[in-house]
């Protein structure tokens, strides 16, 4: 194996100044979406969930 530390290597650089950067990006956006849809369900009643509280005859 080689001594070069991954950060330095090509490889490296680009993981920590491209693929990291974007991951934190895309989670965050993962998370306002995650709380955009939260909102809407919570605004929203289901079609049909008065229907599943009836019993059934």
């Amino acid at each position: 194996m080689s001594d070069v530390p991954f950060y330095r290597t090509q490889m490296g650089h680009r993981f920590y100044d491209h693929t990291v950067p974007e991951l934190a990006r895309n989670l965050a956006r993962i998370a306002d979406l995650l709380e955009r849809l939260v909102v809407v369900l919570e605004r929203e009643p289901r079609p049909g969930a008065d229907a599943a509280k009836e019993p059934t005859r």
